[in-house]
């Protein structure tokens, strides 16, 4: 599998080139030149629709990003991460997330914790001995969890066995999550892999203090859990990183609170994205698309951010997941070879609702002076979110006659019809797959994150007097 830098591929070169005959090109006149434009540039995988018709690009741009993805030995990295191979090579460790939700096809230990998570979530949905269940666990084990029940759960099914998630150390997050609650009625769901991590454990610690009784365990770590009193203990495996749990028995706490029907639907909406990832052509492949067009607009247009901009409060913290998912995995100033890049790697990511951002930063998007692309999320079902979200797109696409709205910014649009469990499974699937695309390109490790763990020495070292 190549390993060489991508500014040293031919395709390369001839995309940088590419890209100088594109700087005063506007979407304006490739829409009015080409009246079939909004239909070429789209995709379909499984329950979503790629529109990228409005990314300053061609059909000659994706034939030379298609050529570059294929020197970067694509194929083989994709093979290899859907088989479980060691893809992870600072950890000498698959990412083999995928298996978490492979079905039939997964692995005999992935079936028996599911069965496991399923007879916990039937138990405690139906005997209701706890009212309220608190997730302790910090970025991959809190915010996956915490995105699923904040769009899927039902408010009313909610109330009865309230799900609540804890993530910061600071006190008053763990407070007010225990406002109202009894420490024989609640029950704590600490996720951490090697049942270490510092902000878990200190708000583990603070539970047992306010009097807490009941504790499940999610980790690699089993006899730390043990120890600790961890009364049912579920296992998560090396091969499964942080970021990409929560397939796993880290969404242990999300299927309390949407139930295991639907937490199987979640699953399988990721495993419809695996196969469609897998199998179908590049020009008609998504999350491939999503990574090219995203590679495209870093590396030849320069463009530093990029913004989420989701129109459904249902997925309000779908930002803020993407920021560790993409940020954390391909946030990387080294590469596999460990040297130094000398070209841009992930840009920076933020967002957030879209018809509520409408009234904060969107003018910066359409009258600022730096280009940010944009992926719209439209929930197509709702008349008046949809229009929004599409009006928004071609305000930016298009502008006005007066100057000072110029258009000519890019975006996406990802159109669902349902903000269900399937379709969130293969929102976050697509994500997924965008980022092990551009980790392929950008020739760095996406399953490691040695940043993190710099600053976690240094907090204990200062915790300990030693710095």
């Amino acid at each position: 599998m190549n390993t060489t830098p991508p500014n040293r591929c031919k395709a390369w070169a001839q995309l940088a080139a590419h890209a100088e005959s594109w700087r005063n090109v506007h979407l304006r006149e490739l829409f009015a030149h080409d009246a079939a434009r909004a239909t070429q540039f789209t995709a379909n995988a499984p329950g979503v629709r790629y529109d990228y018709s409005r990314q300053r690009l061609s059909a000659m741009t994706l034939r030379l990003l298609a050529r570059l993805l294929d020197e970067r030995g694509f194929a083989a990295w994709r093979e290899a991460l859907l088989s479980g191979k060691p893809v992870n090579h600072t950890e000498n460790r698959a990412a083999w997330h995928t298996a978490l939700r492979a079905g039939n096809g997964a692995p005999v230990e992935v079936k028996a914790t599911l069965l496991k998570i399923k007879e916990l979530v039937d138990s405690l949905r139906t005997k209701k001995q706890y009212h309220r269940i608190v997730n302790l666990g910090v970025g991959g084990s809190d915010l996956g969890p915490r995105l699923l029940v904040d769009a899927l759960a039902d408010r009313k099914e909610a109330g009865r066995l309230d799900v609540r998630f804890v993530a910061n150390a600071d006190p008053l997050e763990l407070g007010r999550a225990l406002e109202g609650a009894a420490p024989e009625a609640t029950l704590f769901i600490v996720v951490s892999k090697s049942f270490t991590t510092q902000e878990t454990m200190a708000n583990a610690a603070a539970a047992r203090k306010w009097g807490a009784k009941s504790f499940y365990a999610v980790t690699a770590n089993a006899d730390a859990a043990r120890k600790f009193g961890a009364t049912e203990i579920l296992p998560i495996w090396d091969w499964v990183g942080g970021r990409f749990s929560v397939w796993s028995a880290a969404g242990l706490a999300a299927a309390c609170a949407i139930g295991f029907e639907d937490f199987e639907r979640f699953l399988s909406g990721g495993r419809e994205i695996d196969e469609h990832f897998s199998t179908t052509p590049l020009e008609k492949n998504v999350p491939a698309l999503m990574a090219l067009v995203g590679v495209w607009n870093a590396n030849f247009l320069g463009a530093a951010t990029h913004a989420v901009l989701p129109y459904a409060h249902g997925l309000r913290l779908l930002p803020a997941y993407l920021q560790q998912l993409e940020m954390e995995s391909n946030g990387k100033r080294v590469d596999r070879n460990g040297d130094a890049v000398d070209y841009a790697t992930a840009p920076v990511l933020w967002g957030m609702e879209g018809s509520v951002s409408q009234h904060s930063f969107h003018q910066l998007l359409h009258q600022g002076t730096q280009m940010v692309p944009v992926d719209f999320v439209d929930l197509a079902f709702d008349a008046v979110l949809s229009a929004n979200a599409r009006a928004q797109a071609e305000a930016l696409a298009f502008g006005s006659d007066d100057k000072g709205y110029p258009g000519n910014r890019p975006s996406s649009t990802l159109s669902l019809q349902e903000l269900n469990a399937t379709n969130l499974g293969r929102l976050i699937a697509l994500y997924e797959h965008k980022v092990f695309t551009q980790g392929v390109i950008w020739n760095v490790n996406s399953f490691d994150q040695p940043g993190v763990e710099l600053g976690k020495a240094m907090a204990d070292k200062i915790l300990k007097g030693e710095s």
